[in-house]
């Protein structure tokens, strides 16, 4: 199963049990991060993953699992494409922090979490 989480992380493994909460127990799970065309899968073991971080589950098909037009990066370059990753993700987060400075200003859109009982 692949589950997408609220942070943006990928993670791969076989789904072992999951509750009402949408709590999920992941077995023999990896972070596969995917930078451009390349991607790494981190082994990172037995995963508890609490619901409400759920975006995304999936079912993976083994046949086509990884897609055919991702190259395999080697281990040792593992922090290097953990780097890019990073600075990818600050990117974005620097862009939805204008985005909504923008939006705020031009359009009166509130704060994420400032709605309150303003309604």
């Amino acid at each position: 199963m692949l589950v997408v989480l609220r942070d943006g992380r990928k993670l791969v493994g076989v789904m072992r049990s999951y509750d009402q909460y949408a709590n999920l127990i992941f077995q023999d799970t990896v972070e596969r991060i995917l930078v451009g065309e390349k991607f790494v899968d981190i082994p990172k073991g037995l995963f508890l993953i609490r619901g409400e971080n759920v975006v995304m589950l999936g079912e993976v098909d083994l046949d086509a699992d990884p897609p055919p037009q991702l190259a395999t990066v080697a281990p040792e370059s593992i922090p290097e494409l953990v780097k890019s990753h990073e600075e990818e993700r600050a990117l974005r987060r620097k862009r939805e922090v204008r985005k909504a400075e923008v939006m705020k200003a031009q359009k009166g859109f509130c704060e994420e979490g400032a709605e309150g009982d303003n309604y």
